[in-house]
């Protein structure tokens, strides 16, 4: 019953229906999902290079003591913790836009429900301006706080290594921060691409689910 109700309900497309709600959702989860995975599967591959040219740069150097192997274990423990941190950012603050896009998709759908006349709809513009401003202070603070979590540990490493020693982990001290910086983009970039995605979508869902309706005008 439930069923046919939602059925017969979506063959009028009227703003606010479930099936419309659930379908913008289920998209924007999706793509997130996507990019998150993409994003966790590049930075292990960056983990993995890194711990190789760690190691080659350790067999290279012939004479290689304990305080030099130590100190080349101790930043790449530390690049891995930044990695971590980063991807663990990423994925909470990806949630939260998709979780703020749909929220403020639903408000929008329910106060556009069963409107068409023939002027521009304020409302349609008052949702498109709180989601980019929503969108775009979260992606200021994500790397806001990913570029903190960053400079912190790095300054830590960098640290760290130059009291224990400043001779061949130097060199893997450079290599590391190229990588983690390299990184950092890779991620900032990729909660960009994942915050216009779900805002596309979810635009573009709701546009042709009413391509029957003028839903850009009241």
């Amino acid at each position: 019953m439930l069923l046919h109700k939602i059925t017969s309900s979506s063959a009028s497309m009227h703003i606010g229906s479930r099936t419309e709600y659930l379908v913008a959702a289920a998209a924007a989860v999706v793509v997130v999902v996507v990019v998150v995975v993409v994003v966790v599967v590049v930075v292990v591959v960056v983990v993995v290079v890194l711990v190789v040219v760690v190691v080659v740069v350790a067999v290279v150097a012939i004479e290689v003591e304990v305080a030099v192997v130590v100190a080349i274990a101790v930043v790449v423990a530390a690049a891995a913790a930044v990695v971590v941190v980063v991807v663990v950012v990423v994925v909470v603050v990806v949630v939260v836009v998709v979780v703020v896009v749909v929220v403020v998709v639903v408000i929008a759908a329910a106060a556009l429900k069963r409107v068409q006349t023939t002027k521009p709809n304020p409302a349609v513009v008052v949702v498109v301006v709180v989601t980019v401003v929503a969108v775009a202070v979260l992606v200021v603070l994500v790397l806001v706080v990913v570029v903190v979590v960053v400079v912190v540990v790095v300054v830590v490493v960098v640290v760290v290594v130059v009291v224990v020693v400043v001779t061949v982990v130097a060199v893997v001290v450079v290599v590391v921060v190229v990588v983690v910086v390299v990184v950092v983009v890779v991620v900032a970039a990729a909660v960009v691409v994942a915050v216009i995605v779900v805002a596309v979508i979810v635009v573009a869902v709701l546009y042709f689910f009413h391509r029957g309706t003028n839903v850009w005008f009241v």
